[in-house]
């Protein structure tokens, strides 16, 4: 169910390494490669390392498409962006049209940017259901994934692509796509780094299979296949049945 890596570093590079292998494979059955990406510091890890040699030359780029799991309401230049972030550390060293980009753009209104959002993904998906070959997928010290935060209306949404949600503590709210949306996806993969995670990962993972107390354990693919990757520091708490 986990894979434990050395250390954040050997964790980025598997997942770079696993992104370059998806994206051949689905680019020779399918045409292209549909991945979804998260914010956070070991996909930024994996971005830089995606965008260097050997694994920069390995992958079709041309027929990878981008999306994004959530994003912050803050403006498109903002340090806490995540399509900032992937924008520096992958997007801007690769050769790519502006098509294969599809950010969630944040303008004024959170709730008209994610129906924006939404309608960006029925078009391109041609009204069907996305479907995304590889999802990338972290956890916050609270069990929230994406933005699918605790206690939020959206982990209850069925309907809707995307939600908007915000904590009270911040001042900006987050547009995320939902459960059943990410739930999609053919390939989950949830990184997880450092000694802060090890706790909520523990408790994640040592819960019952049918345990909903976190938002994070509300990603349960459909018929796609779910993987939990994680350093020493963070997986120091589990199980060892787990």
């Amino acid at each position: 169910m986990i894979k434990v890596f050395a250390d954040q570093e050997a964790l980025a590079r598997a997942a770079a390494e696993f992104f370059a292998a998806q994206a051949r494979q689905a680019v020779a059955a399918r045409g292209r490669f549909l991945v979804l990406l998260a914010g956070g510091e070991t996909p930024r890890r994996t971005y830089q390392l995606l965008a260097q040699d050997p694994l920069r030359r390995q992958i079709p780029w041309r027929e990878v498409h981008f999306f994004w799991g959530d994003e912050r309401c803050v403006p498109s230049d903002d340090p806490r962006s995540n399509a900032a972030m992937a924008q520096r550390s992958l997007l801007d060293r690769l050769p790519l049209r502006p098509e294969q980009i599809h950010s969630i753009r944040y303008d004024r209104s959170p709730q008209a940017s994610a129906d924006r959002y939404q309608a960006e993904l029925t078009d391109f998906f041609a009204g069907a259901a996305p479907c995304f070959d590889l999802a990338l997928l972290g956890i916050g010290n609270d069990g929230h994934t994406a933005s699918l935060l605790p206690g939020s209306a959206a982990l209850e949404e069925q309907v809707r692509w995307t939600a908007v949600t915000r904590r009270r503590e911040e001042d900006f709210s987050r547009i995320t796509l939902t459960a059943p949306i990410i739930n999609q996806a053919t390939v989950v993969l949830f990184l997880v780094a450092g000694a802060d995670k090890a706790a909520m990962l523990a408790k994640i993972l040592n819960a019952p299979t049918e345990t909903i107390q976190y938002p994070a354990q509300r990603i349960r693919p459909r018929s796609g296949e779910l993987r939990w990757w994680a350093d020493r520091a963070a997986a120091g708490l589990l199980d060892e049945s787990v």
